[in-house]
């Protein structure tokens, strides 16, 4: 347990603020972007696309909590992203502060 304390935006932040998290992130915004494209150019053609479902299977299985009809449903890409990418940097976050602890004491992962 960390000896201070810290308020939820810093936790966040200490969190969502490395590259396995900001890579994840970035792969989200990528297929968000790719879901809107085709949505756009779905929309004119006439043609149905379910495309919108790789936004919400990259963000699974959080985003899966807020599978329902209409725009309400959207909520959850964000939120689902936001869940993941915080357990992906809690994770980094381990490994490499476990793997400094090693190296200062002298024991090597190598």
């Amino acid at each position: 347990m960390d000896k201070n304390p810290r308020s939820l935006p810093q936790a966040l932040r200490h969190y969502l603020v490395n590259p396995l998290a900001l890579g994840y992130l970035g792969i989200v915004l990528a297929v968000c972007v790719w879901v809107t494209i085709d949505a756009v150019s779905a929309s004119s053609s006439g043609d149905a696309s379910f495309a919108g479902l790789w936004a919400v299977l990259a963000t699974a299985p959080t985003s899966m909590l807020f599978l329902v009809a209409g725009p309400v449903g959207v909520i959850g890409i964000p939120i689902g992203a936001i869940v993941q990418a915080t357990a992906l940097g809690a994770l980094y976050r381990s490994i490499t502060e476990r793997r400094a602890r090693a190296t200062d004491v002298g024991v090597s992962n190598a």
